[in-house]
């Protein structure tokens, strides 16, 4: 699996930490505590990062939904 941010250009270096890290599903605390801020720096860089209007996009390979065969999934992998 592949995690994919479209828009990325648009968001500040430290948007770009804290949204990669909110999206890998860290906690807004350990952002917080991982990159020295508070969690109210940590929601207002979220916050601006959504308004710039970014999209994640998340890129499973076939073959671990079991829709491509082995062969495949030599390729894809």
């Amino acid at each position: 699996m592949k995690l994919e941010i479209r828009g990325v250009e648009k968001l500040s270096f430290r948007e770009r930490q804290v949204v990669t890290l909110k999206e890998m599903g860290v906690s807004s605390a350990e952002i917080g505590r991982r990159l020295g801020l508070s969690g109210s720096t940590v929601a207002t860089l979220i916050n601006r990062a959504r308004g710039k209007g970014y999209e994640v996009v998340i890129i499973i390979p076939g073959y671990s939904l079991g829709l491509s065969g082995p062969d495949e999934q030599e390729e894809e992998g």
